[in-house]
């Protein structure tokens, strides 16, 4: 884990890159074992999973989070129902829980899988068709780590959305819809526009492909720091936040790993956890 403290701090000062901006079985009953003449060994003892969680953290220069909240009974983003397509950028709650989310899918790293299996930090993909079709099965093991990890939209090839029409945008959302849903199983509730850029073409276009609700954000994770839209710089209950899958040549030399510990640590120093966005939504 120290190559990953040192590259963090030997890029400190590096240039902030822009964001994308703009899951029963049954049992079977066997004979129980013959009676024995021996002692019985003692029974063994479960593992420690407090100590497991610190030294999987600890790996990756990091201390466990909290446990977040128990999922809402009535989720706070109302969806369907006949109306106009929801279009967040956070979560109404005042639980200190922030929703990772992660763009595009041009990156493909495979310390990322590992540091998220063994952390079962939950997030949400929004995949490009054109970023992630040379490789839909790395984005398999990320959606089967069992950790909430979700599947989104975020079209076939990343548009402007607002520069095309409806016929269009429509192309763009319902493609990958189809796309995401032969490739995973299960088709996306949630989309997200490229550039952060919609307009009500895009919504109405989303409710026609199924889509539940339009997910902006609120803060954007660079190489060490986030982007803020709020003057306060700080972090709020239910904010959104957003990384994209990208490599060392657009981090300057950072992982995408490296990057996501970054992420972590800003989250942790401000004293919030990480919840399940489709939890909320």
């Amino acid at each position: 884990m120290g190559k990953y403290i040192a590259r963090a701090a030997a890029l400190a000062a590096a240039l902030l890159i822009s964001g994308c901006t703009a899951s029963d079985s049954g049992s079977a009953t066997e004979p129980g074992p013959a009676p024995s003449t021996t002692a019985a060994a003692p029974p063994r003892q479960a593992p420690d999973a407090s100590s497991s969680s610190e030294a999987a953290y600890a790996k990756w220069g990091l201390k466990p989070f909290p446990a977040p909240p128990a999922p809402p009974k009535v989720k706070p983003v109302r969806t369907g129902a006949g109306g106009p397509v929801p279009v967040i950028s956070e979560i109404p709650t005042n639980d200190k829980v922030v929703f990772l989310t992660f763009d595009d899918g041009a990156e493909k790293d495979p310390e990322f899988v590992e540091m998220m299996r063994e952390l079962k930090v939950p997030f949400t993909m929004f995949l490009t068709d054109a970023a992630i079709r040379d490789d839909y099965a790395y984005f398999t093991r990320l959606r089967d780590l069992g950790g909430g990890t979700g599947v989104a939209n975020h079209t076939l090839t990343h548009p402007n959305l607002r520069t095309l029409g409806a016929a269009a945008q429509q192309r763009e959302i319902c493609g990958q819809q189809d796309k995401l849903e032969r490739t995973y199983g299960t088709a996306p509730r949630l989309f997200r526009p490229p550039y952060g850029n919609w307009n009500e073409d895009t919504r109405a276009a989303a409710a026609r492909c199924g889509v539940e609700a339009i997910v902006l954000w609120r803060e954007s994770m660079q190489i060490t720091n986030m982007q803020y839209q709020r003057g306060d710089r700080k972090l709020h209950p239910g904010d959104i936040v957003l990384a994209h899958f990208r490599g060392p040549q657009d981090l300057k030399g950072t992982s995408m790993t490296e990057m996501t510990a970054n992420m972590l640590r800003r989250i942790q120093e401000q004293g919030f956890t990480v919840a399940r966005l489709e939890d909320y939504v």
